[in-house]
């Protein structure tokens, strides 16, 4: 696991939900999904949950809790409730 993936996630989970999705990869535009608990984006690429969990694979699958938790992070913080 490495920072720099997490720091790559964070970044692209971010541009996504800032309404950058169309530039990211399939695999990051499903990892953003995964991290930002969007099941509509997912059904929107006509992938179910399983599937995306395959096509992003074991290393990133672990990364995506982290990555969530820092997004909310910085909302909270955001909202001044951090």
């Amino acid at each position: 696991m490495s920072d720099q993936e997490l720091q790559h996630i964070i970044t692209k989970s971010r541009d996504a939900k800032h309404g950058g999705f169309g530039v990211l990869s399939t695999s990051e535009k499903l990892a953003a999904a995964l991290v930002l608990n969007r099941p509509d984006w997912l059904a929107e690429m006509n992938y179910t949950l399983a599937e995306a969990i395959e096509r992003v694979g074991p290393v990133w699958l672990t990364l995506i809790p982290n990555a969530a938790r820092e997004l909310e992070y910085e909302d909270e913080r955001a909202a001044g409730k951090a």
